[in-house]
């Protein structure tokens, strides 16, 4: 074999693997070209939510990147200010939304955020994988991001999205700018208000001034920040006078004979299952359940009857009642793992930049536009 068919051959592999490595880069019309594991390809564009979900009924995609977080976050402050500031508060109609977590362009520089997304100068998705696989691959820093490692940027990137909500509600509701918020202060949601009694804000007493006192962890009568937060979102607080008002709740609510506890029947049906779902979904459940119908619920019900009487009271449910209402730890560990799946190429646990290089748009799946593709990894499905 010649020189000159060596060097030829060379060039020729180097290129292959150059566009192979490459080939999330390439576009059609400002659409992203991506490679399935199955070898087909498909054409997708990337395209903010343009609805936003204003109701606890169903849990978003944690957003991946801070920048695209970043601009979906400035256009739900623009609806969510014409939805709920415009009509019941004008004098709040003027104020800014709260500013971006990362420096970036500004926003009226990308008006349009779907052109700019689709933008390869602008907004190259490899690139912005380069960027942020350091910021991932922390714990240890040895060139692989783990299913914790994922986790735990979720977990930031969804306390970041939840603190956001909180803020702004807050900023409707502390009519006295005090930075507080008292229960005279607070009135529910119009979707609660105009819903009814028998819908799941009043079952669950959600708007209650029990609710109120227990978020209140210091007992000052006002809530802060950190104090609201827990009041919207009671399944992921460290307070624990707020845990057992959630266990409180869970007694009203499944305790159908109305003795102020749960028996072993109000357990098997409804309860149980929801904590057997939830240990199904957890790949880290310590004792997976079998199908023997009542054997399982059994051991469950007698290991949380602490006192034997054959009856679970609101301090008995505690052990599971991370379980009943998942956390946000929950869904970010769940988009971890469903990440991890889709682009573990070597099927080794772990992502190498590389790999995810290779499967850019599981990252980036939350903002796919439906209308383009029946496979968009199923986010739209899965975390309804």
């Amino acid at each position: 074999m010649s020189k000159a068919s060596v060097i030829l051959y060379i060039t020729v592999g180097i290129l292959v693997l150059f566009l192979v490595s490459y080939s999330p880069k390439n576009k059609t019309d400002h659409d992203h070209h991506h490679h399935h594991g199955g070898g087909h390809s498909q054409h997708h564009r990337l395209k903010l939510r343009s609805s936003f979900n204003f109701k606890p009924t169903r849990h978003d995609p944690i957003p991946f990147d801070p920048l695209v977080a970043d601009m979906e976050r400035r256009r739900e402050d623009k609806e969510w200010e014409r939805q709920h500031v415009d009509h019941s508060h004008p004098e709040l109609a003027t104020h800014d939304p709260a500013p971006g977590h990362e420096s970036q362009p500004e926003w009226e520089d990308f008006m349009d955020a779907e052109d700019y997304l689709n933008d390869e100068e602008k907004f190259n998705v490899t690139d912005r994988l380069i960027s942020l696989f350091p910021k991932l691959d922390v714990s240890p820093t040895d060139g692989f991001v783990t299913e914790s490692e994922l986790t735990e940027w979720n977990m930031q990137s969804s306390a970041k999205e939840v603190m956001h909500r909180t803020q702004r509600d807050m900023d409707v509701h502390d009519r006295n700018k005090d930075g507080f918020i008292s229960f005279s202060e607070y009135e529910p949601p119009s979707w609660v208000r105009n819903s009814g009694n028998d819908t799941f804000g009043y079952n669950m007493g959600w708007w209650k001034e029990e609710h109120f006192n227990a978020s209140d962890a210091n007992g000052d009568g006002l809530l802060n920040l950190t104090e609201f937060n827990d009041f919207l979102h009671p399944a992921d607080t460290k307070n624990h006078k707020l845990l057992l008002w959630l266990c409180k709740e869970e007694v009203r609510e499944r305790d159908s004979d109305k003795d102020g506890k749960i028996g072993f029947e109000e357990f098997y049906h409804g309860l149980f299952d929801t904590v057997r779902n939830y240990e199904e979904d957890n790949h880290n459940a310590t004792h997976p359940y079998h199908d023997l119908p009542e054997g399982p619920a059994k051991q469950l019900f007698s290991q949380l009857d602490k006192d034997g009487d054959g009856y679970l009271s609101d301090v008995e449910l505690l052990p599971i009642i991370s379980k009943i209402h998942p956390t946000e730890h929950y869904y970010a560990k769940q988009q971890a793992d469903y990440i991890i799946s889709q682009a573990d190429s070597d099927k080794d646990g772990r992502l190498t930049l590389a790999e995810m290089i290779e499967h850019p748009y599981v990252f980036y799946s939350a903002i796919f536009n439906e209308d383009d593709s029946d496979d968009d990894y199923g986010f739209h499905d899965e975390f309804r």
